[in-house]
């Protein structure tokens, strides 16, 4: 049985307000060992940067975020607007031309979007040859599926034949497992859908520096200058990541 009761009264009114994405933002900045999980996800992001034909470089939902202040190349962008965001739109009808964006990046944002097929069609639009989308997403192994279904608020649905869900809002409404859905389980019907785009790389990781961190909702169990030791630590159980990690990092490249 879900353990959503007592979750749902540590969430601070709508999920889905302007308001409620600015307090996530602060809660990241404010605990430090968990702005030190987003800074080292970001940097795993901005390595690619070298790689990357010229053009554009959109981060998708950024508005809880601050890749921008590690590189002020980003155009961050959210379906919500926000004053320390460059661009407000939807993933599903990107405001680009045709070959014009270099990179996407999102960090816990795909298994928000409700029709991720017409994500994945617009990538291939605006995706310049070489161009890539770099994700930070749930992963789905043995530990991550106790923890997304016993103590987690959002929905995880593996067996969920579409890739598309209804939606209430863009934070409350969401499938946890879509990732692994779209790139593990029906990555054939991934191919057969978008030709040009081909997933290069599929890393787990953090297994539990995330929940130690208590996230948005729980105090943090270590101060933050216990996060190198401890990330040290999960490097260490690295050979377990494909039974405990919780996230994973997915790198797809247009041809």
């Amino acid at each position: 049985m879900r353990i959503l009761s007592f979750l749902q009264e540590k969430i601070d009114g709508n999920l889905d307000t302007p308001e409620t994405t600015i307090q996530h933002r602060e809660i990241i900045l404010r605990k430090k060992f968990l702005k030190k999980i987003y800074i080292t996800w970001y940097c795993e992001l901005l390595k690619i940067i070298s790689s990357l034909p010229e053009g554009k470089i959109i981060e998708i939902g950024s508005g809880g975020g601050f890749l921008k202040e590690l590189d002020s190349r980003i155009l961050t962008s959210d379906i919500m607007p926000f004053k320390h965001c460059d661009m407000t739109f939807s993933a599903e009808a990107m405001p680009f031309e045709d070959s014009s964006i270099s990179a996407i990046f999102m960090i816990d944002v795909l298994h928000h979007i409700p029709n991720s097929q017409s994500f994945f069609f617009e990538a291939q639009r605006t995706l310049k040859p070489g161009g890539k989308i770099v994700m930070i997403e749930p992963a789905n192994t043995i530990f991550s599926r106790f923890i997304f279904t016993k103590f987690h608020h959002e929905n995880f649905n593996p067996k969920s034949v579409e890739w598309a869900f209804p939606t209430t809002g863009p934070l409350s409404s969401a499938n946890v497992a879509l990732p692994w859905i779209i790139f593990s389980r029906d990555y054939e019907k991934f191919e057969q859908l978008y030709p040009t785009l081909k997933r290069k790389k599929m890393i787990l990781h953090t297994p539990f520096a995330y929940l130690v961190s208590g996230g948005l909702t729980f105090k943090s169990l270590l101060p933050g200058c216990m996060y190198m030791p401890f990330r040290l630590f999960e490097l260490v159980l690295s050979p377990l990541y494909k039974y405990i990690g919780m996230f994973q990092t997915v790198v797809v490249e247009k041809e």
